[in-house]
């Protein structure tokens, strides 16, 4: 790789993946801002209910793609209707509270959405059954969501002018849709898997689009870092403790991909003590070690975040969760 690479974050950063515990958007917002200054993220707050969660905030995304919610799922609507204006109302609180919070920002904040893949996995269409099922459907899909993150990304940087924004796509359902193992309504079949070339082109349209620094989330035991890389991400996130093939981790390194690594529990241990920064950092630099890559490059291409969303943690945890992380890639940058 060419060992004069920058990434969009300094050396030495933290950041979250995206989803925060609790219904307050003015508090979770200072806790991100306070306790992840290098690489701040717009927080979700899926506790809010519908429309703040990972498919229903994506799909108010969605240019001319219409959803309401039906029998708990979100579904293609004939018109824009109350669910979609709740998802909006919600994105427009959270913006208003990143734009007061981190006025004069100069670094770089992250921002989410759903990928196209765990989107058309999530979403059904009007007559039944998952857009999955129709390759134009999809296609129109993604089509939509690029154009809707192109706005969204040019509506932050009109907010936060001094700052770079970082896009992140979750794509949690990526490999079972690249596996052929989403399941039909019905539970006794699965989606026709989509080849890893239609996939790639599907990315590289969000890509594209954005036009600006984009990281593919995917907390996955298969995360498929190569389609990742191709489809023009600059950075992959996983949770470290799903990673059991480590010749696709060292590809992705040395092909300079930067690596969001969830070392992090997205909740607390049952039993012990919360995981020190300490022997998380040594965690990191023994597998970094073992892959055979120089320490200085660590601190640069590795950014620390917990395992996952942290929806499901206590407020107390999340806040410790955070703090951990940061004070975590300061050790790795100190060596």
């Amino acid at each position: 790789m060419n060992h004069d690479q920058s990434w969009p974050w300094p050396a030495g950063t933290a950041t979250g993946i995206g989803s925060m515990p609790g219904t307050d958007i003015v508090e979770v917002q200072r806790i991100v801002l306070g306790e992840l200054p290098a690489l701040p993220h717009l927080a979700e707050l899926p506790g809010r209910g519908p429309g703040a969660d990972l498919i229903g905030r994506t799909a108010g995304f969605l240019v001319d793609l219409p959803v309401e919610l039906y029998t708990g799922r979100w579904r293609v609507a004939a018109r824009p209707g109350k669910d979609l204006r709740r998802a909006h109302d919600l994105l427009e609180r959270d913006l208003d509270q990143l734009t007061e919070q981190a006025e004069g920002f100069t670094g770089t904040v992250k921002i989410s959405a759903a990928g196209p893949l765990t989107l058309a996995a999530g979403v059904d269409l009007a007559i039944g059954g998952r857009l999955l099922r129709d390759p134009g459907a999809v296609r129109d899909l993604t089509d939509s969501l690029a154009e809707g993150l192109r706005t969204h990304v040019a509506d932050v940087r009109r907010r936060l002018p001094g700052a770079t924004v970082l896009l992140q796509l979750d794509e949690p359902s990526l490999p079972a849709v690249l596996a052929g193992h989403v399941p039909t309504e019905s539970g006794f079949g699965a989606y026709r898997a989509v080849e890893t070339s239609a996939a790639r082109d599907l990315l590289r349209i969000v890509v594209d689009a954005a036009d600006t620094p984009l990281v593919v989330h995917c907390c996955a035991p298969d995360v498929p870092m190569e389609l990742f890389r191709t489809a023009g991400a600059v950075a992959v996130s996983f949770d470290l403790d799903l990673i059991t093939q480590l010749d696709p981790l060292g590809e992705a390194i040395e092909s300079g991909l930067g690596l969001l690594v969830g070392a992090i529990p997205g909740t607390p241990p049952a039993s012990g003590p919360d995981p020190s920064a300490e022997r998380v950092a040594d965690r990191i630099r023994t597998l970094w070690d073992r892959l055979g890559f120089p320490r200085p490059q660590l601190a640069r291409q590795v950014v620390v975040t917990p395992t996952c969303g942290l929806a499901g943690a206590t407020p107390d945890y999340a806040r410790t969760a955070l703090t951990t992380a940061r004070e975590t890639a300061r050790r790795l940058h100190e060596v």
